[in-house]
C-alpha cells in the first residue's frame, strides 16, 4: 500500500514545540474543576480524551501516554486509521471512533478492538454479517442525533434502534451519546439536553457508558447523570470559548501546550522604500533589518496572516512583514541584537511574553482547533516539560 503521508521536514530550522509538563498540568486543572461531575461508578471510564487529527495537531501518539498518566480513561479519534496508529504503538486503552465508520471497515475495528459508532439499519446488517462470518462482535457506541444534523440516528426514533440493538446478540453495545451543537446558546443547548434526556430515560441504560459532555460541555450541567465526558481542545490549553461570544461559563487555569520556532536563516538591510516579498504588500518607511525564518503557508501558518502577526526575537516583540509564502516570512527586527541562528518564537512563551494562537484565530475569524490543526503537515514536533 502506497504511504501518502506528507514528508516531515526534519532537517530544518522550523519546528512545533509540544510541552507535555503543560498537558500534564491542564488535565489535572480539569479534573479539579470537573470532580464533582465524574462518575462514581469504578467499572466506568470517566474521561475520554479526543485525539483525533493527531491530537488536533499535537501529536496523539506522543500525548496518549501523560494522557494515561493524568487519568484518561479513552481516547477518541475520527476514523479506524487513527485508532489503528494508536493500537500498532501499543496504546491499550479502549477506543471510540466518534465519526461514521464505512461498513467495509467493520472487520478491520472489530480485529483491533476499536469500537465504533453506529447510527442506522446498514450498520446492524454489516455487524451481522461480520459476526456470522468471523464470530467477532463489534464493540458500538450508539450516536443520537438531538440537533446538530450531522450524523447520528435521530432522537425521534432513537427508542426503538436502541432497543433493536440491545436485543442483537452480534453487537457488543457499549454506550450512547449525543454532542451538543452549541454550548453557548441556551435555548438551543436546553433543546438538545432536553432531547437526549427524553431518549435516556426511556431506555434501559444498565451498563452502559452515557456520554454528551465536550470541553465546553463539561462545565454545564447536562441534565442527565452521564458517565464519561470527552475532553477535547481544552487538554491543550485552549479555550472552547468562541470569541466574542459572552458565557458565564468558569474554566480551570490551563497552559497551552504548542509553541512554534523558527531559527533566523538570513539578516539584511532595506532602506526606505524597499518593498519586501511578493506584490510589496509592505513597504519600509525607514531603513530597517529584515529576518527571515523558514515557515510558510504550506506549514500551515495562513498566508492571510501577512503583515498582520508579530513575535518574539531574544524577549522583544517583532513584527512580520511582507506576504508569507510557501516556505517563508520575514520579520522587521530594527536594531534588535541578533544573528543568524537566533530563535523566533511565533506561538508560544518567550521570557514573559506569550503568543497566542487565539489572536491568529481572530484575525482570520475561525477557530483554534483549525490553525493547531493545520501546524501538523510538515513540521517535525520536539517535545519537552
Amino acid at each position: 500500500m502506497t504511504n501518502r503521508a506528507l514528508p516531515v521536514n526534519k532537517l530544518r530550522d522550523a519546528w512545533v514545540e509540544i510541552n507535555l509538563g503543560n498537558l500534564e498540568f491542564n488535565i489535572n486543572s480539569i479534573k479539579k474543576k470537573i470532580e464533582e461531575n465524574l462518575s462514581k461508578d469504578e467499572s466506568m471510564p470517566k474521561l475520554l480524551a479526543t485525539i483525533k487529527a493527531d491530537g488536533y495537531g499535537h501529536g496523539s501518539l506522543m500525548c496518549a501516554p501523560t494522557l494515561i498518566a493524568c487519568g484518561v480513561s479513552a481516547f477518541g479519534v475520527a476514523s479506524v486509521d487513527e485508532g489503528l496508529e494508536l493500537r500498532n504503538n501499543k496504546i491499550n486503552a479502549p477506543i471510540l471512533v466518534l465519526g461514521a465508520v464505512p461498513i467495509w471497515a467493520f472487520e478491520n475495528a472489530a480485529a483491533n478492538d476499536i469500537t465504533i459508532s453506529i447510527f442506522n439499519k446498514e450498520h446492524l446488517e454489516a455487524a451481522k454479517i461480520l459476526y456470522e462470518r468471523t464470530g467477532k462482535k463489534i464493540k458500538a457506541h450508539i450516536k443520537i442525533d438531538t440537533g446538530m444534523n450531522r450524523i447520528g440516528i435521530s432522537h425521534k426514533y432513537a427508542k426503538d434502534f436502541i432497543k433493536e440493538v440491545q436485543k442483537a446478540d452480534y453487537i457488543d453495545l457499549k454506550g450512547i451519546f449525543t454532542h451538543f451543537a452549541d454550548v453557548e446558546s441556551k435555548k438551543v443547548l436546553e433543546l438538545q439536553k432536553q432531547n437526549f434526556k427524553n431518549v435516556i430515560n426511556s431506555i434501559d441504560r444498565k451498563n452502559l457508558i452515557i456520554h454528551c459532555q465536550n470541553s465546553l460541555g463539561a462545565f454545564i450541567d447536562p441534565g442527565i447523570k452521564c458517565d464519561m465526558i470527552r475532553l477535547g481542545i481544552i487538554l491543550y490549553g485552549l479555550s472552547p470559548l468562541t470569541y466574542g461570544k459572552e458565557c458565564d461559563i468558569d474554566l480551570p487555569e490551563l497552559k497551552p501546550v504548542m509553541g512554534l520556532k523558527g531559527r533566523i536563516t538570513n539578516i539584511h538591510t532595506i532602506e526606505k522604500g524597499d518593498g519586501v516579498s511578493y506584490g510589496y504588500s509592505y513597504i519600509a518607511d525607514k531603513t530597517t533589518r529584515v529576518a527571515t525564518i523558514p515557515i510558510g503557508y504550506a506549514d500551515g501558518v495562513s498566508r492571510n496572516l501577512s503583515n498582520k502577526i508579530t513575535a518574539s526575537l531574544n524577549g522583544k516583540t517583532i513584527k512580520q512583514i511582507g506576504r508569507v509564502t510557501m516556505d517563508q516570512m520575514m520579520f522587521d527586527i530594527g536594531d534588535i541584537e541578533a544573528k543568524e541562528g537566533d530563535i523566533i518564537t511565533l506561538l508560544g512563551k518567550d521570557g514573559d511574553k506569550y503568543y497566542s494562537v487565539d489572536n491568529w484565530a481572530q484575525i482570520l475569524n475561525t477557530i483554534n482547533y483549525e490553525l493547531t490543526c493545520r501546524l501538523k503537515v510538515r513540521l517535525p514536533k520536539i517535545y519537552v516539560r
